[in-house]
């Protein structure tokens, strides 16, 4: 899954050379650029399921869940919610909602899209300012939609997600000294994950975008090694 502002074709080189080891199937999601987030966190949860649940009824007997940036903050996700795939690979997590709210960033429209959801009002549209690696971008959505996303204690929140994975399984998290998230260490929401003897905190040299493709032989050859 790509990241924030994205699209399929973002990831897609680092799918391809992940073969033969494997097959992929990248998709497209609602934070996606020509998507602007039309769907609440939990329809994006449904498409994923829906992808998972195609793998299994071609014969696939294990299927792994891989995601860049906000990709990576979605499989996180899906492992808490869901959580019928076999393994997580997330690539550079992005997307911090509480790390957002802190700062003010969006805090407005969070407050507002929570009180016209509290009176029935969940429809009605916002602006905000979004943030991805320091870059903002004013977007819009109905209040529900924007609530799903930014609500610091929404799915967003990968150390809360870590924490409710639905089982152990294998869990490799990769992070490049040059990303913004690096500082905040294994503590910041790897730790929390159902330990499994096959996963792995994985520091490389890369900044945020470049991690993918820094990083896709370690992946590849951390796939050949599961039990």
């Amino acid at each position: 899954m790509h990241g924030k502002w994205g699209n399929p074709q973002y990831i897609s080189s680092f799918g391809s050379r992940l073969e033969p080891t494997c097959d992929y199937k990248s998709i497209e999601m609602p934070w996606a650029q020509r998507r602007n987030y039309d769907e609440p966190y939990s329809v994006a949860l449904t498409e994923i399921k829906a992808q998972v649940g195609a793998f299994r009824a071609q014969g696939y007997k294990r299927v792994l869940l891989a995601g860049h940036s906000f990709g990576a903050n979605a499989a996180l996700a899906y492992m808490a919610e869901i959580g019928d795939v076999d393994g997580v690979i997330a690539l550079a997590p992005g997307h911090v909602p509480e790390f957002m709210y802190e700062r003010g960033i969006g805090r407005d429209a969070v407050d507002r899209a929570r009180e016209l959801i509290a009176t029935g009002k969940g429809d009605e549209t916002l602006s905000m300012d979004d943030l991805n690696q320091g870059k903002r971008q004013s977007v819009r959505m109905s209040a529900k939609v924007l609530l799903s996303y930014f609500d610091p204690t929404s799915l967003g929140n990968m150390p809360a997600t870590t924490a409710r994975f639905k089982k152990a399984v294998p869990l490799l998290w990769v992070v490049g000294t040059r990303d913004p998230l690096y500082p905040r260490g294994a503590d910041f929401a790897f730790n929390s994950a159902p330990p499994h003897p096959a996963s792995k905190y994985l520091v490389i040299e890369a900044d945020h975008s470049g991690t993918p493709d820094v990083a896709v032989n370690d992946v590849r050859e951390w796939i050949k090694g599961l039990p």
